[in-house]
């Protein structure tokens, strides 16, 4: 495959990405940020984010198992994950997370252990989809080629 089919398979996928409601704006912010000097800007955050929201999910899981639950705690954790997620673009966690918040604040167990498989599940999709689109660039950069920059056109 050329560079440029594979910079079409890149802008048609990261489309999709947004009409399915996986990303937002946020990570075109992200995209607009790396250059040259900082070529593995995106990257770089995309990986923290993953090892953050592994770690987050983990402390979740754990909090939520407790005998008696820290409403407190777990709702300090799906807000850092919120947040997080919001700052990649990732709209589907962000939105999920948003739905747990509110389950926290009415203490409400089962309703939060619901929307921690409901967060896993969208945080998963994303990072699948995500390192979908991160390999894609490697390989269009090893290729000789530069990543597309895109504009909320669609």
């Amino acid at each position: 495959m050329d560079v440029g089919q594979m910079r079409r398979q890149w802008m048609d996928y990261i489309k999709t990405m947004f009409e399915e409601g996986f990303l937002d704006g946020q990570f075109l912010q992200l995209q607009q940020l790396q250059d040259e000097n900082n070529p593995e800007f995106v990257f770089e955050v995309v990986s923290l984010f993953f090892d953050d929201s592994e770690r987050i999910l983990k402390d979740l899981s754990f909090a939520l198992e407790q005998q008696s639950v820290d409403f407190k705690k777990v709702d300090a954790h799906v807000h850092q994950f919120k947040g997080s997620s919001a700052s990649i673009g990732a709209q589907g966690v962000k939105n999920a997370c948003i739905a747990f918040r509110n389950f926290c604040e009415e203490q409400n167990i089962d309703a939060c252990r619901r929307c921690l498989q409901q967060v896993k599940q969208e945080y998963f999709v994303v990072k699948n989809k995500l390192e979908t689109l991160l390999r894609l660039e490697q390989q269009i950069v090893a290729a000789g080629g530069s990543i597309p920059t895109m504009e909320l056109s669609f």
